[in-house]
């Protein structure tokens, strides 16, 4: 061998040995480099009391300073509360899962404040059962939070959602004899409440209420739960909501109670109970569209003090009344168009000091009167009139209502 071919293969050697080494040295980075994807934690819960070693409070300190996500798994079925936890802090992500068959928390010792304090983004609440809070289960400060497959019951507030708070998902839970099942402080980004049952709630299933409308605009979507028995099912001021495909019953005010802008209620079914259906009061620009409502004892819907509401689709049959339309806006008149009421007890459409434009509705079997038409007489004297306008309705009634009427416009 010459010694130029000596030379090119010491070379050669070299070079394999160098780019070993360097592999070597990444590899063994890559095993203790902290902070990686790879440096997930997970405590368990094997205590059942209130502090020390094993418990949930001692759970969630460890995880507040992990160097990555974190998961919180219970191996107990039952704990009780006696003071305030931490706050759910983890920045990397934090999920908390319950023993198998479920794991209740008692706070029924707690002096107040909330039992989880999500403070931190990515946050993750599974297959809990929390009851007899003072205060309220699970308030909500952070972005991206989850609730699954859990219940609380015999709170003040269940879940109770911070203005700050976005990309919230509420999923298969049960909210049962709460002052409120849930509450959003605002409107709230990405956030979905779906296929969860809300019973016996004090003051509403689901409420979301401010004092001033939120112009940030971006809805809450609210779909495909069960609302049972609950004073109102959902009650949303100034936020906007879209509330779709749920079903109510039993609701001792009202199903769903609108105020101010922003809401679209839309493939509902309504039924039962001695409440209203829908409300919309002092509304703006909202849709109530293709709900169904039955064997309520008062009215199907009812539009008072609104502005270009818009009834459409909508069937209303076998209740105390059908619509309502009371001290509306006349320069922005609301409309109803395309609707059915079937056999209401007493009138189908009510237009009181109002002036709606009703179009191609259908009342058929009312036990009252089709279309009922009367001005407000307030306290001091003063006369609103009520002047709907009609266009090819069929009401079995509404010549004779409009001749005894003169503020009754009538298009055939």
């Amino acid at each position: 061998m010459s010694t130029g071919t000596r030379i090119a293969v010491a070379v050669m050697v070299l070079l394999f040995l160098g780019a070993l080494a360097a592999l070597g040295w990444w590899y063994q980075m890559r095993q203790q480099a902290p902070g990686e994807a790879s440096s997930a934690l997970t405590v368990n819960v094997t205590s059942a009391a209130d502090q020390g070693p094993g418990t949930l409070r001692e759970a969630l300190f460890i995880v507040a300073s992990a160097k990555g996500n974190a998961e919180v798994v219970f191996k107990v079925r039952n704990l009780a509360i006696g003071t305030l936890l931490p706050p759910l802090v983890n920045p990397h992500g934090l999920r908390i899962v319950a023993a198998p068959g479920g794991t209740e928390i008692d706070a029924r010792s707690l002096s107040g404040g909330p039992v989880f304090d999500v403070a931190g983004d990515n946050t993750s609440l599974e297959g809990l059962t929390v009851r007899n809070c003072p205060g309220t289960a699970i308030l909500l400060r952070a972005r991206q939070f989850r609730l699954r497959a859990s219940s609380i019951e015999s709170c003040d507030v269940g879940v109770d959602v911070a203005e700050n708070a976005s990309g919230v998902l509420i999923e298969r839970n049960r909210f049962g004899n709460d002052r409120l099942g849930v509450r959003f402080a605002a409107s709230a980004r990405d956030s979905v409440v779906v296929g969860n049952q809300f019973a016996n709630d004090h003051d509403a299933g689901l409420w979301a209420v401010r004092a001033q409308p939120d112009a940030r605009g971006s809805a809450i979507t609210v779909r495909e739960n069960h609302f049972n028995a609950d004073r109102s099912g959902v009650v949303a001021a100034n936020v906007a909501i879209l509330v779709e495909r749920n079903d109510f019953s039993n609701d001792a005010e009202s199903a769903i109670h609108l105020i101010g802008a922003g809401a679209t209620v839309r493939g509902n079914r309504i039924s039962g109970g001695p409440g209203m259906g829908i409300i919309a009061e002092n509304a703006r620009e909202s849709i109530i569209d293709g709900n169904e409502l039955d064997h309520l004892n008062a009215y199907g819907i009812m539009v008072r003090g609104s502005a270009n509401v818009l009834l459409r689709a909508n069937r209303v049959h076998n209740c105390g009344y059908g619509l309502a339309f009371v001290l509306g806006d006349q320069r922005n008149p609301s409309t109803a168009v395309d609707n059915t009421i079937l056999e209401p007890q007493f009138n189908g459409i009510d237009v009181i000091g109002d002036s709606p434009i009703l179009r191609r509705n259908q009342v058929l079997q009312p036990h009252a009167l089709a279309l009922h038409v009367s001005d407000f007489q307030r306290p001091d004297g003063t006369r609103v009139a009520a002047h709907p306008f009609l266009e090819g309705n069929n009401f079995r009634a509404d010549s004779t209502v409009a001749a005894h009427n003169p503020h009754v416009t009538a298009r055939r």
